[in-house]
């Protein structure tokens, strides 16, 4: 279907070319609201009319003349429709719906990707300060990172994956002052435990290993406590390296990488800061006010200039901290992605970062150093609601305030809370339901899709057992016109729109996609599970449905890929890890 649809896609072409010859519309098929209108629409005659002061359904009307009379339509469409004020709906013939069981089994596991194409894109994501536990809304944003990264990976991207630790400031400083109070003994509630401190018992187990002159070794950095209680620098270092070192541990223990860990503090020792107020001071677009440097980002389309660095109340002493506020290491952060030559650069964090966006672009517009407009990209999601047992889970014993990734996955598995935090898209709040991630029902999603992808491994394994030959190379060679059933029909459409959906997914920013993808093709598989036999004594029909089959479990084993989910062999592997949780 893949080559009929290109072949169409040229003769529409042709088509619109030969209606407006002097400016003709990009040929593009869109997907029908509604099965019942058919395969594939054309929208062209409604921007066409516009310009060339003609009724829509006329120019629909010459746009179905032009296309019924070409040869490539002839052979793969059986009806042109219009509807409505001027679409026009394209029904496909048999054949060219069934051509895509053998472009998928030919193409295997990159059915649907593209080849590199030499450009460079970083995704920044997850970028937790090194001061607890990762929380739910770092896993939200690990799942949605890691997934958009396969997306673009797919699409011939190369792709940088990078995490950015905010090391410097005050939440580093409560984090050393907490540990330390720990240390003299004092607890959450105690008289002189301080009111901003971190209550989770994580201080506590920082504390005895600081104790006990423990080394930590993190990613970039090993460290070995001192054991004094009073040397504050000394127990940041070592709580910084500490919860560097957990956090590398939930990473890895949710099926992450990165290409590079950044770190908020390099920014200030290599000087990068210092030069970026300087260039911006020089740009001409900084002023002074109340003792207070400025940024004058309503010049880029900020709804309000923006303080660079606070004025300092008398006698205070700038060096005791940075003076700057903090979205101006962003701004040298960005400098950097830029001239490190990412010149496509997405950042997906939370939907509180989304005050900081004007005001970052804003300051890298002022540098006047040919960074484009609209850089970096953002993708920013919604908190986490946990529910388990009907109740709402607000804090954990751990963290002290909050549940935390490894929380949901020891509740549930990796798959499961992967495929729950892609599943919606990200700007929208959204649920994790601890007793449905772990249901073995079709209303959980995860458990839906694997089992889809099980049971057609199980089709093809009795198959074998009768003898049957199940590669790809064989089946490629099945007479596919026996797959006429309106249930196979349905699935070699979902099949079909797998590329297209990659495309627009990765266009769109949108890993979300790619869940909705996998479940109604799991639908579709289902709902043909249940309409047909397979296993018959017509060998013919049931070689064209073997292939069928191994077709979609090709497409559901590549899109679970992308979301960085399993896909299951047997229906005993689905149930496990449905379970594995309880």
């Amino acid at each position: 279907m893949i080559q009929a649809k290109q072949e169409l896609l040229q003769a529409l072409s042709r088509a619109l070319a030969g209606l407006a010859p002097d400016a003709p519309p990009v040929a593009a098929f869109e997907s029908p609201k509604q099965a019942a209108h058919g395969d594939l629409a054309i929208t062209a005659a409604m921007p066409l009319a516009r310009s060339l002061k003609k009724n829509p359904r006329e120019i629909a009307q010459a746009l179905v003349d032009a296309l019924r009379a070409d040869p490539v339509v002839q052979r793969w469409v059986t009806a042109l429709e219009i509807a409505g004020p001027g679409f026009v709906n394209l029904r496909l013939t048999p054949a060219a719906r069934q051509r895509i069981v053998a472009e998928v089994l030919a193409a295997g596991a990159a059915f649907g990707q593209r080849p590199a194409s030499g450009q460079r894109v970083m995704v920044e994501f997850v970028s937790a300060n090194p001061t607890g536990p990762l929380h739910v809304g770092h896993a939200r944003q690990a799942a949605l990172g890691d997934a958009l990264c396969n997306l673009l990976a797919s699409q011939g991207w190369q792709v940088h994956r990078e995490f950015y630790y905010n090391d410097a400031g005050v939440q580093i400083a409560t984090l050393a002052q907490s540990t330390q109070c720990r240390l003299r003994g004092l607890a959450p509630g105690d008289e002189g435990w301080p009111e901003s401190a971190y209550n989770g018992d994580y201080i506590q187990d920082i504390a005895g290993d600081y104790r006990r002159r423990s080394t930590v070794k993190a990613d970039d950095r090993a460290f070995t406590a001192s054991g004094d209680a009073d040397d504050l620098d000394d127990i940041r270092q070592f709580a910084v390296a500490y919860l560097r070192h957990e956090q590398d541990l939930d990473l890895q223990a949710f099926g992450l990488r990165f290409d590079r860990y950044y770190l908020e503090s390099s920014l200030y020792t290599s000087g990068r800061v210092q030069a970026t107020v300087d260039r911006l001071v020089h740009s001409g677009h900084t002023y002074e006010q109340d003792g207070a440097l400025w940024l004058r980002s309503t010049d880029f389309g900020d709804d309000k200039d923006r303080v660079m660095r606070k004025s300092l109340p008398a006698g205070s002493d700038a060096a005791a901290g940075s003076p700057y506020t903090y979205f101006v290491p962003d701004v040298a952060y960005h400098v950097d992605k830029f001239e490190r030559g990412f010149t496509k650069v997405i950042n997906v964090q939370g939907s509180d970062h989304h005050g900081t966006i004007a005001r970052v672009r804003a300051g890298l517009q002022a540098l006047d150093l040919g960074i484009p407009k609209g850089f970096p990209d953002y993708v920013l999601h919604k908190m986490v609601t946990v529910m388990r047992g009907g109740q709402e889970v607000k804090i954990s014993k751990r963290a002290g305030s909050y549940v935390t990734l490894r929380d949901l996955v020891e509740w549930t598995s990796r798959d499961a809370v992967r495929f729950f935090l892609i599943s919606r898209k990200a700007d929208t709040e959204f649920v994790f339901d601890v007793d449905l991630a772990l249901a073995q029902s079709d209303e959980n999603p995860v458990f839906y899709v694997q089992y889809a992808h099980a049971r057609i491994c199980s089709v093809l394994a009795q198959y074998a057992d009768k003898g049957g030959d199940a590669s790809a190379a064989t089946l490629a060679g099945a007479d596919l016109a026996r797959l006429v059933a309106p249930s196979e029909q349905a699935l070699l459409l979902r099949l079909a729109d797998y590329p297209d959906m990659l495309t627009r997914a990765t266009t769109d920013l949108a890993p979300h996609d790619v869940a909705f993808y996998l479940r109604d093709l799991a639908a579709a598989l289902h709902a043909w599970y249940a309409a047909e036999r397979f296993l018959g004594e017509d060998e013919a029909l049931t070689r064209a449905r073997m292939a069928l089959l191994a077709a979609t479990r090709s497409v559901l084993r590549a899109g679970l890929a992308v979301l960085g989910v399993s896909a299951p062999q047997s229906l005993q592997r689905v149930a496990a890890a449905a379970e594995a949780g309880a």
